[in-house]
């Protein structure tokens, strides 16, 4: 919502938005663009006379301001059907789907596009670094998106990605998340076909048959599907692969072959076989945009990433502290795989905030036991807003969480929040060390709090 403010306000338009809790990157960015954010919901927000009102898929009905918007009859609309009519329609979309590792393949996707010479408008769910920002408003025919399955709206329950138009689509994995609005893996299923089937007979649906799940989705689709299909992954069928992967040096190292022959070889900054998986995908959008493999190999190599995806955040007295968005149980083991790989010999904190809607309720309870099995030291903060979570099921068992971690040999602690994090943990760090904290919030500012802490 924050990128599609500045979206607009980029095509001419005046905008204003009103939110409940603003923070860092967005609340920055916003700043930096000058737009204004009302604190709270209040039915006098109306009054601004707005020409469309758009409501973000968290607003509900009882939300004081969208009341009064209903009452007064006034023009609204969702978050996905303005970029499709003000942003998609008539240009060449690329749709970048899947749980995990959207945000980075769609900025990996947008970087590759610009060093290919597309110019292209993009929007992604985190700031991309190489353009410190996560969107563009470009005059080209080009737009990259990140496909989000979440639902549009309170009046519209399909998934954002079914309004992208996409013209290429990559679907990199497909597993349960989204407890609150999926009732289990079907549903999801169902979701993800849905986007498939939008693929026109001239574009390209490119599918990481590494996940089980997609496989699943693809055989029942068989024969549904008018587009051409692209597979990919390590695994020996995919008709694009990734081989020779190496992470010994400081960058990761892969070779591409395409049906079984040998197409090209690629570097990247990126860590963790997910990331090689990453950029395959988006090498493959790239080939079927015409960029040729040259540009694609130089645009790897300076890609930056993306802020609150393994972002370092500072290295004081030897510790380093890193940033990650991580809250699904296999991203959070991805995440840490990477890492261990990546840090080889030291040892790795793992900090988690559960306060993603799934991940606060027990749905994963036995999963998150395995997540942290890379992890030499684990912390669990309380989870978020728990009266909210306990409404649509049974919440995460923290303290059963944290039996179950010791049990496997290592120090595992609870605390309730961030601070009473950083007043256990600061002591406890040593030169070498490196603290993953994961979180798909502010978690209460606590990367800053422990990078304070060890400067004073």
């Amino acid at each position: 919502m924050a990128s599609l403010a500045g979206m607009l306000q980029a095509h001419g338009h005046k905008v204003t938005g009103s939110d409940q809790n603003v923070y860092p990157p967005m609340s920055t960015q916003l700043e930096e663009l000058g737009i204004e954010i009302i604190s709270g919901y209040k039915a006098e927000n109306a009054d601004l006379k707005a020409d469309c009102t758009i409501v973000g898929n968290t607003i509900s009905r009882g939300n004081e301001e969208l009341e009064e918007v209903l009452n007064r009859k006034l023009v609204y609309r969702s978050q996905a059907e303005i970029v499709k009519e003000e942003f998609i329609r008539g240009r060449r979309s690329l749709v970048i789907a899947g749980t995990h590792g959207k945000t980075t393949t769609t900025s990996i996707a947008t970087w590759i596009a610009e060093c290919g010479g597309l110019n292209p408008g993009f929007l992604v769910g985190g700031i991309v670094q190489n353009f410190g920002a996560s969107f563009r408003v470009a005059d080209s025919d080009y737009f990259i998106i990140e496909g989000d399955e979440y639902d549009t709206a309170y009046f519209d329950k399909k998934p954002k990605f079914m309004h992208y138009l996409p013209e290429l689509a990559i679907v990199n994995n497909i597993e349960f998340d989204h407890a609150d609005i999926y009732k289990d893996i079907h549903e999801i299923k169902f979701a993800f076909s849905r986007l498939m089937n939008l693929v026109p007979s001239n574009g390209r649906l490119i599918v990481g048959i590494d996940s089980p799940v997609v496989r699943e989705v693809l055989d029942e689709m068989k024969g549904k599907l008018h587009t051409n299909i692209e597979t990919f992954g390590t695994s020996d069928d995919a008709k694009w692969q990734a081989r020779y992967i190496d992470f010994s040096g400081d960058l990761t190292r892969f070779t591409v072959f395409k049906d079984a022959h040998s197409w090209g070889e690629f570097e990247t900054n990126l860590i963790g076989e997910f990331n090689v998986r990453n950029c395959l995908a988006v090498i493959i959008a790239a080939d079927a945009w015409g960029i040729s493999q040259e540009k694609i190999r130089a645009a790897l190599q300076t890609f930056k990433s993306v802020k609150r995806r393994v972002e370092v955040r500072g290295v004081v007295r030897g510790v380093t502290v890193i940033d990650d968005f991580a809250h699904h149980p296999t991203a959070v083991e991805e995440t840490l795989k990477a890492l261990k790989t990546k840090y080889k010999g030291k040892r790795l904190i793992a900090v988690f905030e559960p306060r993603s809607w799934s991940s606060r309720l027990a749905v994963f309870q036995e999963q998150y036991q395995k997540a942290f099995a890379y992890a030499d030291y684990v912390i669990i903060a309380g989870v978020y807003n728990t009266s909210k979570a306990s409404e649509l099921g049974k919440v995460l068992d923290t303290e059963e969480l944290i039996k179950d971690i010791e049990l496997t040999g290592k120090p595992a602690f609870s605390f309730p929040d961030a601070d009473a994090i950083v007043e256990h943990l600061t002591p406890e760090l040593a030169d070498g060390d490196v603290v993953a904290i994961m979180s798909n919030g502010g978690f209460g500012a606590i990367h800053d709090k422990i990078l304070d802490v060890l400067k004073d």
